[in-house]
């Protein structure tokens, strides 16, 4: 089982996990041209995709996914909260409909689903959208566990992401850059409010709870590119677990990560 990413932050997000022949693509916030020359840097190509998991509607992570779906037929899985965003928003942001015959598939936040090699456990999140969720991917023996785009921890949360071989995390904004950074008022309330990023420390608080015994990946996701700092949010995850500072990976908006083997 082996993950990478092909950008993360608010001007887009991708992620592939791949287990045997499945790969699925956890959200597409670039344009169809811009995935497909990303997708390359992995030495991958469209056909080989099985499925799009989507996280929720924001447009960093869901612009690409209609017109990229439609045009090569790949299923996409979505909420019902989601997929409802699709029916009252056809334009642009949402990047367009889905075609009448596109395999679409609506599951619940709180019910396990498979696609192919890859069992797939979604969770509820706190953010400011209709009906948002993260995942933890199983191929039966090995687990990744994605948590972005969540204002604060619940226990839940928490208990899902126990005993994960790897885990990437969001690390969105260093609290006081973003107190004293550009963004007006009313989107620094947003962005450090209950149902919007987590903060380096919150996430390290997260990571300090859980289980980590197995862990043999953790990369920091998300991060803004006005209000952190790779070696902040190393710093602070580094702390937890007590390792050097560059064991903790950055997905980068421009890059991702490259391929990431779970033993």
């Amino acid at each position: 089982m082996r993950f990478a990413s092909l950008g993360s932050g608010s001007r887009g997000n991708a992620l592939v996990v791949e287990s045997g022949q499945t790969r699925v693509l956890l959200d597409c916030g670039f344009a169809m041209r811009e995935t497909v020359q990303r997708l390359a840097r992995l030495e991958l190509t469209p056909d080989q995709l099985s499925a799009i998991v989507v996280t929720h509607e924001h447009a960093d992570h869901i612009g690409g996914v209609a017109p990229f779906a439609r045009k090569f037929n790949i299923p996409v899985w979505l909420t019902h909260g989601t997929y409802n965003y699709f029916g009252n928003h056809s334009g642009s942001h949402a990047g367009g409909q889905f075609k009448d015959n596109q395999p679409l598939h609506l599951f619940d936040s709180h019910e396990r689903f498979a696609i192919g090699d890859l069992e797939i456990e979604p969770f509820p999140v706190p953010h400011d959208a209709r009906e948002p969720a993260q995942f933890v991917f199983g191929d039966g023996a090995r687990r990744l566990g994605v948590l972005t785009d969540t204002g604060c921890s619940t226990p839940h949360i928490e208990t899902i992401l126990n005993r994960c071989h790897a885990l990437v995390l969001e690390c969105n904004h260093d609290a006081e850059m973003l107190r004293n950074g550009p963004y007006p008022p009313g989107l620094k309330q947003r962005v450090a409010g209950r149902f919007g990023h987590l903060d380096n420390a919150a996430a390290a608080e997260i990571l300090s709870k859980l289980d980590t015994s197995m862990l043999q990946h953790i990369v920091a996701a998300h991060l803004s590119e006005k209000n952190n700092l790779p070696g902040l949010a190393r710093g602070v995850l580094s702390q937890v677990l007590n390792c050097e500072t560059e064991w903790i990976g950055i997905a980068e908006q421009e890059t991702g990560f490259s391929w990431r083997q779970i033993a």
